[in-house]
């Protein structure tokens, strides 16, 4: 039972990181699209807890972003959960049958390109809904602004995941945190 009540509260401070990193870290990129760094703590929180427990904090950070500075509504918050999932639960999934550098490097590139490819396929699909723009205009867009931004997206994800995920397992462990 104690496990379980640990778990649960690294996973809210995981979930509070993330959205307070997310509220403040946001840097616009290019149209519509914002950069912000919140799948970095959700995927330090998979690689640590497991992939669902990443789809755990990715779905309250999510709504929470939803409720309170979000202005993209309902189709925000489940392009959100897309692409926040597709990277970090992957990428959790894969360094856990595999919890070495390999494993995370793995997971991580997979993740990336997973991401890359399901968030092309959905600003295909929801973009033109959301913005009411022709879907001939949204095409136009995909290699010189979809792209670009979920790879860069992606990679700088991977970058900060990978260098910050060692020094926060050590860091929970000193602190008695998790085992």
């Amino acid at each position: 039972m104690r496990t379980n009540t640990k778990k649960l509260t690294m996973l809210a401070v995981f979930a509070a990181l993330a959205f307070i990193v997310m509220t403040f870290g946001r840097i616009p990129i290019v149209l519509f699209l914002r950069y912000d760094p919140k799948d970095i703590i959700i995927t330090i929180a998979g690689f640590i807890f497991g992939p669902l427990s990443s789809l755990m904090v990715t779905f309250i950070v999510a709504l929470l972003e939803m409720f309170t500075v979000s202005d993209t509504g309902i189709i925000g918050f489940f392009m959100n959960i897309i692409s926040t999932a597709s990277f970090a639960c992957l990428a959790a999934y894969i360094y856990q049958k595999n919890k070495s550098k390999k494993g995370a490097i793995l997971g991580l590139l997979l993740g990336s390109i997973t991401m890359t490819i399901i968030m092309l396929l959905w600003n295909y699909l929801i973009t033109p809904i959301y913005l009411g723009y022709p879907r001939s205009e949204i095409v136009k867009l995909m290699l010189p602004a979809f792209l670009p931004f979920n790879l860069i997206k992606s990679v700088l994800n991977s970058i900060f995941t990978f260098l910050l995920y060692r020094p926060v397992l050590n860091s929970l462990k000193k602190a008695n945190l998790i085992k």
